[in-house]
């Protein structure tokens, strides 16, 4: 097995803060409810902000912390944005563009959801292991609050209400520093139907027309697929655990996507784990989707609060269920 470490992370959140609207909490049954309250901020980009800008935001900094010029420190770019800006090609060129790097591999991911931080460390494993690449960024961005969520008839559903832009970076070396244990993906064809996009006109969502393009779950399997979402989680970390010979009981942190509070209360209980282990940015950022994993770490990291030799997995689900992945890194600052 060819070494593999995560150097560093990084990260961006928009300028513009959202927070809660007072007064229609105050007609919210669920409002104060522990598990149900909304974050109490998140973030927005602005409508002409672009992925690729998100991305050279969160790595610029992150190289300037490594003393990295990354025009000649990166031979892979692996992105995943939730809502490509252009409907052919995702951001990873145009990335590589702003940022005056020329990596001799792009790959722009669409299918990883929010599962996508460990999917992309597992690609990152085999282009290491083939000897295609040796010095890989990986970019998961966020940025369909500010641009799905923000048309007027979306804006009112509560998927809206907890949706927080972002992106979080990661910086992959063919060394040991901080290595890469192990990497395990689950694949369900069978749960892919179960998510679409719908436009409530019925057209393609590529198509004109005057309805709202949003993403829907099957209706007739609504508690399946939550069913799905609070088992899955925990069997991928499970999973992984026994792949690699790894002790649940040794592991120091999780860190996984951020639906809502009720999905990682959940979780860590499930997997027999503290409040303290089991780290998020959901009340700081909202549901950040495939993005909250690596812009958790990265925060987590750069105020101190993972040390030295600390045991950090990670994990998501995507989707309606049809992908789910975890991964787990010694980490050393």
């Amino acid at each position: 097995m060819h070494p593999m470490s995560i150097a560093a992370f990084g990260s961006y959140l928009p300028p513009e803060v959202i927070t809660p609207d007072p007064l229609a909490a105050e007609n919210d049954p669920m409002a104060t409810s522990p598990l149900f309250r909304l974050p109490d901020e998140r973030h927005r980009i602005a409508p002409s902000q672009r992925a690729a800008q998100m991305v050279e935001a969160a790595a610029r900094p992150m190289f300037e912390r490594l003393g990295l010029d990354p025009a000649g420190s990166v031979d892979l770019i692996i992105t995943n944005t939730l809502l490509p800006d252009e409907c052919i090609t995702g951001c990873g060129a145009e990335t590589a563009h702003l940022l005056g790097c020329d990596p001799a591999l792009v790959l722009d991911l669409h299918n990883g959801g929010c599962g996508a931080f460990p999917y992309m460390l597992k690609i990152a494993r085999a282009m290491i292991a083939a000897g295609e690449a040796n010095n890989i960024l990986l970019a998961n961005v966020q940025n369909t609050a500010g641009q799905l969520f923000a048309q007027p008839e979306l804006s009112r559903k509560q998927s809206a209400a907890i949706a927080g832009d972002g992106c979080g970076v990661a910086y992959v070396t063919a060394d040991d520093r901080s290595p890469v244990l192990g990497v395990h993906v689950r694949n369900t064809p069978s749960f892919a139907p179960d998510m679409s996009p719908a436009t409530g006109d019925g057209r393609k969502y590529w198509a004109a027309g005057s309805g709202e393009l949003e993403i829907v779950f099957d209706s007739n399997k609504s508690k399946e697929i939550i069913d799905r979402g609070n088992r899955l989680v925990p069997e991928v970390v499970g999973e992984l655990c026994k792949e690699i010979d790894l002790d649940l009981g040794a592991v120091d942190y999780l860190v996984t996507n951020q639906p809502n509070r009720l999905f990682l209360r959940n979780w860590r209980r499930a997997l027999g784990l503290g409040a303290d282990q089991h780290l998020d940015t959901f009340d700081r950022c909202g549901n950040l989707y495939g993005a909250a994993v690596p812009v958790t770490l990265d925060l987590a990291i750069r105020e101190g609060r993972i040390a030295d030799g600390s045991l950090v997995v990670m994990a998501g689900f995507a989707h309606a269920g049809d992908f789910a992945a975890a991964a787990a890194v010694r980490w050393n600052n």
